[in-house]
């Protein structure tokens, strides 16, 4: 067998977030492309194989090489799925690096494949930290920067986390938000979306809503003090919450159906393609979430944020941006909402490198530091 010219970079998605940090990757990696051979693998962690087409679609990212289909279950069983099928992919197409994106069970489980088979691997997003350990995603996101060669940061405070924990500085490179790069690429397919309109929203007229989080959604008396929330302010104003699947069947489950159907201007619809959210998200009065991604997004777009958590992992979003933290308690939220929507527009700031090149920038020290590909692209 010959040897093999190209060097080869395999990138993994799981859930819904990693295919905004990935796209962007896709996309830098063409500019080295008679130097690199880049792969994703989609694990099916995101269960919702239509909703993950759409993405695909939205974003212009390639099609997965690999698609392994391991679908939902309990944390335990779905990296241990996650790792069996991921291992013999890397035995068979050997690739030099593997990138893992965010936090979620894809993300600590090809890390632990990868390196116990001597891959170099890099993280993107890496060094956030909640500094709540009950939160599943902060044991990832620990775990993950612990074994990966590579760390890539989205904002300063990443990289603090990452040196105090003893990471090597020569590892840690501050590059900016790929899910950025997504996002503002994606405005002009975003600028044409007409679902605003289909949904009868008027600009500025309304608030979008997204919940998912076991803390919030998986206790029955949490989730009825959230919904509670939502009716008030569906009073006021419209309120559309694209509905995680969890988060319906746990509405179906706790007997929760009645306060939802009885709040009239609350609209419940599934969730959406990522074009179509980002529009929703754009032209909303504010958005309340307890999602990561979110934060930022909304920091870019200059969108009122209330993030329904005692912590975030995204600091740089309250420093510049237009979030604030909120603990989800009904009397707490319905104050903050008050500010909001009393408040003139949130002077707001883009945190540094949040610029559209943050993969250009990884994919370069990728190929000049971690291969050492020795090109000018």
């Amino acid at each position: 067998m010959g040897h093999r010219v190209k060097r080869r970079i395999l990138s993994v998605v799981g859930a819904r977030p990693n295919f905004m940090k990935v796209a962007p990757i896709a996309r830098a990696c063409t500019a080295y492309a008679e130097y690199i051979e880049h792969a994703i693998c989609h694990t099916g962690q995101h269960y919702d194989y239509t909703m993950s087409q759409a993405f695909f679609e939205d974003l212009d990212l390639p099609e997965p090489l690999f698609y392994l289909g391991v679908g939902s279950g309990s944390h335990a069983e779905q990296t241990a799925r996650i790792m069996l099928a991921f291992e013999p992919i890397c035995t068979e197409w050997k690739p030099d690096l593997v990138i893992v994106v965010g936090d979620v069970n894809s993300t600590i489980a090809c890390t632990l494949v990868a390196v116990k088979l001597g891959i170099q691997t890099a993280h993107v997003e890496a060094g956030l930290r909640s500094f709540d350990r009950t939160m599943p995603e902060e044991i990832n996101r620990v775990a993950t920067d612990a074994l990966c060669d590579w760390l890539f940061c989205t904002e300063q405070s990443g990289v603090d986390n990452l040196l105090r924990e003893g990471a090597s500085p020569d590892r840690v490179f501050f590059v900016g938000n790929t899910m950025i790069d997504s996002l503002l690429a994606a405005m002009p397919k975003v600028e044409a979306c007409t679902i605003r309109q289909e949904l009868g929203l008027s600009r500025g007229g309304y608030a979008v809503v997204t919940l998912h989080r076991p803390s919030n959604v998986d206790d029955p008396i949490q989730l009825a003090e959230l919904l509670e929330v939502l009716s008030d302010l569906s009073q006021r104003m419209p309120v559309v919450f694209p509905v995680h699947p969890r988060t319906q069947s746990n509405i179906e489950q706790f007997g929760l159906s009645a306060r939802v159907t009885k709040a009239k201007q609350l609209l419940l619809i599934p969730p959406q393609r990522y074009v179509h959210f980002v529009a929703l998200v754009r032209d909303a009065a504010l958005v309340l979430t307890d999602s990561g991604g979110i934060q930022e997004e909304t920091t870019v777009l200059g969108v009122p944020c209330i993030t329904l958590r005692t912590t975030t992992e995204r600091p740089s979003t309250i420093e510049y941006g237009t979030n604030v933290l909120v603990p989800p308690k009904r009397e707490r939220i319905t104050a903050a909402i008050e500010e909001v929507l009393a408040a003139s527009p949130r002077s707001h700031q883009i945190p540094p490198l949040w610029d559209g090149h943050a993969a250009e920038r990884i994919v370069r020290i990728i190929a000049e530091r971690c291969l050492g590909i020795n090109c000018i692209a």
